[in-house]
């Protein structure tokens, strides 16, 4: 008999914790073993009762979810999924700096909503405990690698010659709250990031990385014209690309992606419209979305870079990647901002050949 998972619920509406306790209790190997109305409950009742993961809302009286997360952090630690409304966005991904492990917006009735928020808790109770996650086994189109345009912008006219895209899932905006304030002021490449995110909330992701950064980010918009040393989010509602005029374009989601947004058409883009001047990255994440971009990106030239296993909450996106040979170097979080400054000095041949001679 397989280990129920132990939940503790921590919300101060009565209806929010039994929409979540219904929801949870449907799961034959999903145990509710308590239930906090207020963050100091529920500090207290994950040091008593020792749950699996906590599923914490952020605005409640007494202690409310930002004090409680970091208390439960500093004192026993144990995965903490915040469950919070798309208004607190911002406010939901600091908590993120403060241990939790990621940010999901409050699910309604559809079975869709509560699907994800079931999916999310059995995936993260278990994160503390093992640093290898097999991937879902879900039926996908096979990959479409990129070809190099025959013609690109000229590098003189866009002001840039490189562009960074960057793919991440789960624990991918406590990666990119590292990597990114790290890239300094007067970066000379745009870069572009695919975060799987829950509708509603890249807006505040958005907001809560450019508080941290030196370069301005934004969520991306259709038709707009990349500019140097600006960093460039995705909606969730749809797919960033980029054309081979070098200006960002939205696809619209499809109810069948599995991935929102996706990573492997953002990469896929770069590479055909950037050719050996592309530089990916991919982050920690569940699945393998991605790992067909970053093939692409090698195909034609470009660099590629992943985090290592050590340093990502999931080993599975970025170990796809390498499976599937499209990373040329893998390396920790804290060197991957370093790497990427180094590479800007460089031409794509003469950091490959370092590589294939050892010497970086």
């Amino acid at each position: 008999m397989h280990k129920l998972i132990r939940v503790l619920i921590a919300d101060d509406s009565s209806l929010a914790r039994g929409l979540l306790r219904a929801i949870l209790e449907d799961q034959t190997d999903i145990e509710i073993v308590g239930e906090a109305r207020h963050g100091r409950e529920a500090v207290e009742m994950t040091q008593l009762l020792r749950p699996d993961i906590v599923t914490m809302d952020l605005n409640m009286p007494v202690m409310d979810g930002m004090q409680a997360i970091s208390e439960i952090m500093h004192h026993k630690a144990v995965p903490i999924l915040v469950v919070s409304n798309e208004s607190d966005a911002e406010k939901a991904y600091e908590a993120l700096q403060l241990g939790a492990l990621e940010v999901i917006p409050k699910p309604d009735y559809t079975p869709e909503q509560a699907a994800d928020f079931v999916d999310k808790v059995r995936l993260l109770a278990g994160v503390p405990v093992i640093t290898y996650i097999r991937r879902r086994m879900v039926a996908e189109p096979a990959p479409v690698f990129a070809k190099p345009a025959k013609t690109l912008p000229s590098p003189l006219l866009r002001g840039y010659r490189r562009v960074v895209a960057i793919a991440s899932s789960t624990g991918g905006p406590q990666a990119l709250a590292s990597l990114l304030p790290k890239l300094p002021s007067g970066f000379p490449a745009p870069v572009l990031i695919a975060q799987h995110i829950s509708d509603g909330f890249a807006e505040g992701m958005a907001q809560w990385l450019n508080s941290l950064c030196q370069l301005p980010v934004k969520v991306a918009e259709e038709g707009e014209m990349l500019q140097p040393g600006h960093i460039y989010v995705s909606p969730s509602e749809s797919h960033l690309t980029l054309t081979a005029a070098h200006r960002l374009a939205l696809i619209p989601r499809k109810a069948a992606d599995i991935y929102r947004p996706s990573c492997d058409q953002l990469l896929s883009s770069v590479a055909r419209h950037c050719g050996a001047d592309a530089i990916g990255m991919i982050l920690t994440g569940m699945g393998r979305d991605g790992a067909a971009g970053m093939l692409s990106i090698r195909n034609v030239g470009g660099i590629t870079l992943a985090q290592d296993e050590a340093s990502s909450v999931i080993y599975g996106m970025n170990q796809e990647a390498v499976h599937a040979g499209g990373v040329l170097k893998l390396l920790p979080l804290d060197q991957l901002a370093s790497e990427i400054v180094d590479i800007l000095s460089l031409n794509a041949a003469d950091y490959c050949h370092a590589i294939s001679q050892g010497v970086r």
